[in-house]
């Protein structure tokens, strides 16, 4: 059997003698190593495919949402209360004191302006208030009228049988029964009618 012989090796010497391998051979042998594999060049990296461009895209910002106008708060309007108001301009007929025989029918005419802001509606009435009411109806329709207008009012009345003065009065209502105005009035005297005397 023959002995292995590697690089420039030779037969090792017997046991107790010297060495045959020269002195250094494994430095020679690393040198040869490192220059077979500095031949080879740097390890090159492996390529690696570059991932595709995506363009950034803008994020969209949040639309803010659409306040409420914010309104007023509305005062609700109170309506101003309108005014009642009666004015005496002048009697048209019977004037004060006049002297009319006892049961004489009457008719009495005022004229009257509404000197206030309300209308004189159907609701209105003419009422007596005090005195003799003289055979009246004692609630009378007012004669409608416009602020600012002139009207006539007219009372039917009856003389009393016994002779004396007299006088009737008269004051308007609103529809509340609430009265307004100058008080209207009649006065009349009462004058017996001379009797008879015979003749001689």
């Amino acid at each position: 059997m023959k002995a292995f012989r590697g690089w420039g090796a030779r037969p090792l010497a017997a046991a107790g003698g010297v060495s045959s391998v020269p002195p250094g051979w494994w430095v020679v042998a690393l040198l040869a190593l490192l220059a077979l594999t500095g031949c080879r060049g740097p390890a090159r990296p492996s390529p690696q495919t570059a991932a595709p461009f995506v363009p950034p895209t803008a994020t969209p910002s949040p639309t803010p949402a659409a306040m409420p106008t914010p309104t007023a708060p509305t005062t609700p309007l109170t309506p101003t209360p309108c005014i009642n108001a009666l004015t005496f301009v002048a009697d048209e007929t019977i004037p004060d004191g006049e002297q009319v025989p006892p049961g004489a029918a009457l008719l009495k005419v005022w004229r009257v302006r509404n000197t206030g802001t309300c209308p004189w509606g159907p609701d209105y009435t003419l009422r007596f208030i005090a005195g003799e009411p003289m055979a009246a109806d004692e609630t009378q329709p007012l004669f409608p009228a416009a602020p600012g207008e002139e009207v006539r009012l007219e009372v039917r009345f009856q003389a009393p049988a016994t002779p004396g003065l007299y006088q009737s009065t008269w004051q308007a209502f609103d529809p509340h029964d609430q009265a307004f105005g100058d008080p209207i009035f009649i006065i009349i005297e009462v004058v017996a009618e001379p009797s008879a005397t015979a003749t001689p």
